[in-house]
């Protein structure tokens, strides 16, 4: 059977960075992006440059720095935004410039009032000057799956005439079933007299729960290219997730003659990383990459799993980035052991590296009897967050009497830029509120806290707490962690963490 290549088109960084509440500095924006190179996905959409100067700044600096995959920029059709993204992805040896326009009755009619014939030459205008920058060029007809068949036939084949080499069928609201979505891109096929000249590619979103069935069945009808974002982030309910897909192609190969040239093994430590930064837990029963996903509780399937792994597990877990180890790791687990189960759960670090990651492991190792993976994981987010961003408050002591009287924190840190020592002591409704409370006290930046989040990384009474906070100053958000087995403790850290990016950009 030859099997033909699916094209993975990650926009995580697009349109999962657009999911509510999900907000990314430039510096993180750029770790991830790394990783997705890393992960080996064909296509960064990198950002809308117009949008904002912050955005611009973060699709250069991504063009600049990530090599590996095509850096795209999206652009609506019209010439401010198509500049603007062949600007800033200037610098890339691979770009795209990725232009569109609503095509349905509704959007028509009440988003840009506008007729078909306008749209039409908007359209065809905005493929033409992106295609003066750039080659590789994409449209798509945003609400395509709501549009009238009969222009969106005539639509794609004035945008391929005009020049671009990637038609993108988004269901732009996940209102599709996957008959529905299958039909379409079966009459597209049929219908566009010049589809051969492009690749066929499908943007599924998830308000039916539909996503990445709609892309497969996308797949399964001539689409060749799949936008989606890892974990499932984006608008409302999200993407097709990237791991959903890349693995039901992986898992059925032997059935389907489709492929991708993703690394799996670097799904799960991706997943980890985007997590980590966006502030969006994901969740225990997610499929690939949730916690629950390789475990087995039912004394029935962990006997099947014992006898022979493929009664109740269709994924080999080394697959994506999990390898079983008879190692258990504890307070007296040496580097070469840390080093050793590091590269087993597909991370490479060198000396230097191993022994920064070896003091947080001790700190963990200490206050936990045995270090389990999700526990490393945490670890290494931890380290990856505080190389991303400038540390500025540093929590030096943390003291908190509270019951069934009056909670009351008292709180030393220090800032680091002067090394001055901030102190103060604060009567709250409870620890945590009169834990920022003392830090609202001492800092004369602050932000509202819009949302606080605590979960923990394993089971256990010793368990690590990971705690996630958004702040809201100025109409900005700012996203801040904190890890620690004390919840107070991560609290504290998680606050200081928002701070710490809200500071410096200030």
């Amino acid at each position: 059977m030859n099997s033909e290549r699916i094209y993975i088109f990650d926009t995580t960084l697009r349109d999962g960075e657009q999911a509510p509440g999900a907000s990314l500095n430039e510096v993180e924006k750029l770790q991830i992006a790394k990783a997705l190179a890393k992960l080996n996905v064909d296509i960064i959409e990198a950002g809308f440059p117009y949008s904002s100067k912050g955005d611009f700044s973060a699709v250069k600096r991504i063009a600049s720095e990530v090599e590996g995959p095509i850096i795209c920029g999206l652009a609506r059709a019209n010439i401010a935004d198509i500049e603007s993204a062949a600007k800033a992805l200037e610098p890339a040896k691979k770009r795209r410039i990725h232009t569109f326009i609503g095509s349905s009755d509704i959007h028509l009619k009440y988003k840009l009032n506008m007729t078909k014939d306008e749209c039409l030459k908007r359209a065809v205008s905005a493929v033409s000057l992106a295609k003066s920058f750039t080659e590789d060029v994409e449209f798509s007809p945003e609400d395509a799956s709501r549009s009238d068949y009969a222009f969106l036939f005539e639509l794609l084949t004035a945008a391929i005439e005009a020049g671009a080499t990637t038609i993108n069928i988004p269901d732009t609201v996940g209102y599709s079933i996957p008959e529905e979505f299958a039909k379409l891109i079966t009459e597209i096929k049929k219908n566009v007299k010049n589809i051969n000249k492009a690749i066929i590619s499908v943007h599924c979103h998830n308000d039916l729960g539909l996503a990445v069935a709609n892309s497969f069945a996308g797949i399964l009808n001539g689409a060749r290219q799949v936008e989606c974002a890892i974990n499932g982030m984006g608008e409302r309910a999200g993407n097709c997730a990237l791991e959903e897909i890349v693995m039901i192609l992986n898992t059925r190969k032997e059935n389907l003659a489709f492929y991708t040239n993703i690394n799996t093994k670097n799904i799960i430590q991706t997943s980890s990383l985007i997590s980590t930064l966006s502030g969006f837990p994901v969740q225990k029963n997610k499929a690939i990459v949730g916690e629950n996903a390789f475990a087995h509780e039912s004394g029935i399937h962990q006997d099947g799993v014992l006898k022979h792994k493929e009664t109740y597990e269709i994924i080999n877990p080394e697959t994506v980035g999990i390898k079983a180890s008879s190692l258990p790791l504890g307070r007296r687990s040496g580097k070469h052991a840390l080093k050793v189960r590091l590269e087993e759960l597909s991370y490479n670090f060198d000396t230097e590296e191993i022994e920064q990651i070896y003091i947080k492991f001790k700190e963990i190792a200490d206050k936990k009897k045995i270090i389990k993976d999700q526990d490393l994981i945490s670890i290494l987010g931890e380290k990856e967050r505080e190389a991303i961003s400038e540390k500025i408050f540093n929590l030096e002591k943390l003291q908190i009497a509270s019951g069934s009287g009056l909670p009351i924190a008292a709180i030393e840190i220090r800032k680091l830029d002067d090394n001055t020592i901030l102190r103060a002591a604060e009567i709250g409704t409870g620890p945590v509120d009169a834990i920022y409370k003392c830090i609202k006290k001492l800092i004369d930046i602050t932000g509202e806290l819009m949302e606080y989040n605590v979960h923990s990384v394993t089971e256990g009474i010793d368990a690590q707490a990971t705690v996630m906070v958004r702040i809201n100053h100025n109409n900005k958000i700012y996203n801040g962690h904190g890890l620690d087995t004390d919840i107070l403790l991560a609290s504290a850290k998680a606050y200081l963490n928002a701070l710490d990016k809200l500071y410096a950009e200030k």
